[in-house]
């Protein structure tokens, strides 16, 4: 058992305490409600709709917590958990707990560090970190900072494969050890909060490193865009703002690009490239030919397609509805886990998102059979409140809950687990 995540809920609880003998509060707040606030408070409104807000009405975003909610502890006594093992195995990797980062897009709405802060972080304490395809930090930036720290690599499917495959040799290259590919963002959500604000990141360049940073796209920045990029926007101040937004975050800044047309040529191809709503299952097979990493679906809901991933031949699937942000009224993450664990009934892991704000939620997701659990907002409050800090406490404290939450539960490791620990549902 990893000495870095022994004992650590304890350990964690300790460190609080005895700051708090001397007068020292936690730099992020521990309670749920306090954190949000506090993320509001040190972020933009265009950030926090971004990064907070869901589709539509925001009832799925609603629905991911009262999934967690019908789901009660049931603790069992005298089970001696004085040592708990939180380690798991993950495509023959051993990792000090079942906790991921998920991939969050445009981190510099949350703090100028973005995906950097996160992935030292993550690299921190050994949590895997899901690089995003939406990245504000190059991919290989990030791993240059992690060491042999583990890393995945989100990919979104555009409209370019040349694209698709320079990205997967990219994300090979600089040690990724899997592939996340998204599949229920092929069309961006009915987003109230960010058509409100008329706030879209990717129209300033935020967003889209990745792209920037990839040979093939800048390569076909220099060609005409196969379809008209619509009509353009009013000429007033506000768009000639977004004019040099675009250039100060496309490579070199703000002045190496006041006469380059690429930044804006970058926005516009980006905005006509992202994403592929015609992608079908006949389409993996390229992917499987781009690499021999494994390959995660993510955005998996129904146990059909469960079961036609397992015929494909796919390493692991992601139970997500992309933290409600997708499609209002849709089923909650957990909600959908027990069908789909049966589906799949261990032959391949499976990686839940949605919902999760603490410890306890990752055992209730993991009693249900999932294999781990992906973190994602919270750590990004945790990035708005205080960079690399910010993310590591709150990456620290959902493990130390989790900790506690397994051992007064009775369970002295993750494999003692099951779905006999819950009740309510």
């Amino acid at each position: 058992m990893s000495d870095l995540h022994s004992d650590i809920g304890r350990k964690r609880q300790r460190a609080i305490y005895v700051a708090g003998v001397g007068g020292h509060r936690p730099v992020v707040p521990v309670a749920q409600a306090e954190l949000e606030a506090a993320a509001q408070a040190a972020m933009t409104p265009e950030a926090w709709a971004y990064i907070a807000g869901g589709a539509g009405r925001e009832s799925t975003l609603d629905a991911n917590r009262a999934a967690f909610e019908r789901w009660r502890i049931v603790p069992r006594v005298l089970r001696d958990v004085e040592r708990r093992d939180l380690t798991i195995e993950l495509f023959g990797r051993r990792l000090p707990s079942p906790l991921l980062l998920c991939p969050i897009g445009v981190l510099e709405m949350a703090h100028r560090d973005a995906d950097l802060a996160v992935a030292k972080a993550a690299a921190t304490l050994q949590v895997p970190y899901i690089f995003s395809n939406q990245a504000s930090v190059p991919m290989e930036t990030c791993a240059a900072a992690m060491g042999d720290a583990p890393r995945w690599f989100q990919l979104y499917w555009n409209r370019s494969n040349d694209l698709v495959s320079s990205l997967v040799r990219r994300a090979e290259a600089c040690g990724c050890s899997a592939i996340v590919l998204t599949l229920d963002t092929t069309m961006l959500g009915w987003r109230s909060r960010d058509l409100d604000l008329g706030s879209l990141p990717f129209m300033q360049g935020k967003g889209i490193a990745q792209y920037t940073s990839d040979p093939v796209f800048r390569a076909e920045l220099a060609k005409p865009l196969d379809v008209a990029a619509g009509p353009p926007p009013p000429r007033n101040l506000a768009t000639i703002a977004t004019a040099l937004a675009q250039k100060a975050n496309f490579p070199g800044g703000l002045l190496k690009n006041l006469t380059s047309g690429d930044p804006r040529a970058a926005v516009q191809r980006f905005m006509l490239t992202y994403s592929r709503p015609s992608l079908q299952w006949d389409d993996l097979k390229f992917l499987r030919q781009c690499t021999k990493l494994p390959v995660l679906l993510k955005g998996v809901l129904h146990p059909d397609d469960a079961r036609k991933a397992l015929e494909l031949g796919i390493d692991g699937l992601v139970v997500s509805n992309h933290g409600g942000r997708q499609v209002d009224g849709g089923i909650a993450s957990l909600d959908a886990l027990p069908a789909i664990a049966e589906a799949v009934n261990g032959k391949i892991p499976i990686l839940l998102d949605s919902g999760v704000r603490g410890g306890a939620d990752v055992f209730k997701a993991l009693a249900l059979g999932a294999t781990a659990v992906c973190l994602g907002r919270p750590y990004v409050y945790g990035l708005a409140i205080a960079g690399q800090q910010g993310v590591e406490e709150v990456m620290a404290n959902v493990l130390a809950e989790f900790d506690l939450t397994m051992g007064l539960a009775g369970c002295a490791s993750v494999r003692g687990i099951t779905r006999g620990a819950l009740g309510g549902g």
